[in-house]
């Protein structure tokens, strides 16, 4: 190790902070939505429906950053389970188009406030939410354009 390096503590690392957050922040989802039937990424996919009902898999991999090999069997239980209904494109065969139920529709405002409830036990006020979330955009913008990057060699 060069003599002029001054090691980071555990507790000042920046992968740790976000490491423990996720975790976290995943069993805090898991807990949320439990009265759903619902996994996060299943919650996330929902959301971009709720936004914008009837679109295919690869546009709503886009808006998750999640890719057909995953979204797949994600949307296979979501649909097993009554949530969405999964049908070829008459325009392109091999795309897949996903629109909500009508069981998804009508949950929406429920599974929302739920979720709302569930953050407002966070304590956070307008100001810090925004900024927090800022901070993670800005944080993955970061390693977005590090990516393809050799860091091995560094």
């Amino acid at each position: 190790m060069a003599a002029d390096v001054k090691p980071r503590l555990i507790d000042d690392q920046l992968c740790v902070a976000v490491y423990n957050a996720n975790k976290l922040f995943n069993h805090f989802y898991i807990e949320t939505l439990k009265p759903y039937g619902l996994t996060f990424p299943q919650y996330i996919a929902l959301c971009v429906l709720w936004e914008q009902d009837k679109l295919t898999v690869n546009e709503i991999g886009e808006r998750v950053s999640l890719d057909s090999g995953t979204l797949t069997p994600l949307l296979r239980r979501l649909e097993t389970n009554g949530w969405v209904k999964r049908t070829r494109s008459k325009v392109d065969e091999r795309q897949v188009v996903v629109k909500l139920t009508a069981k998804a529709k009508s949950k929406r405002d429920e599974i929302y406030q739920h979720v709302t409830d569930c953050q407002d036990l966070l304590n956070y006020d307008d100001d810090t939410y925004v900024n927090s979330r800022s901070a993670m955009f800005d944080l993955s913008d970061r390693l977005k354009a590090v990516e393809g990057e050799d860091l091995s060699a560094k």
